[in-house]
């Protein structure tokens, strides 16, 4: 049995107007290197330790530093020799086979990313 003479469970579909293709936004694009580090940074987000390695959390991080446990992130990055101007982009501590390390996302100045694994014992 039909309603109102059409098809069954039917309504008519109302345009508001047309949509016009070539309309353009005045959106401001973001400056490249912001650009770079936020696609640096999702990319290192899918690239960091694994599910199977035990990672701490902030608290847990900051207990270990205080206890002398780990060393600083400061300490770790002066250690390793990297630059004091890149630019931190992440920091996980997490348990690699028995041991502590750092797993740090991080851009230089001349825009090159690296993602380092540092002792943090």
């Amino acid at each position: 049995m039909e309603i109102g003479g059409g098809l069954p469970h039917s309504c008519p579909i109302q345009f508001a107007g047309a949509i016009d293709r070539n309309m353009k936004t005045n959106a401001p694009k973001p400056p490249a290197s912001i650009a770079l580090a936020l696609a640096l940074a999702l990319a290192l987000a899918g690239t960091g330790p694994s599910q199977a390695q035990a990672c701490l959390d902030k608290r847990q991080i900051q207990e270990a530093v205080s206890s002398g446990e780990i060393m600083s992130l400061d300490a770790v990055l002066a250690q390793a020799g990297v630059d004091p101007s890149a630019e931190v982009l992440n920091v996980d501590v997490c348990d690699e086979g028995g041991r502590l390390v750092y797993v740090i996302g991080v851009l230089s100045s001349d825009g090159q990313a690296q993602n380092l694994t540092l002792n943090a014992q």
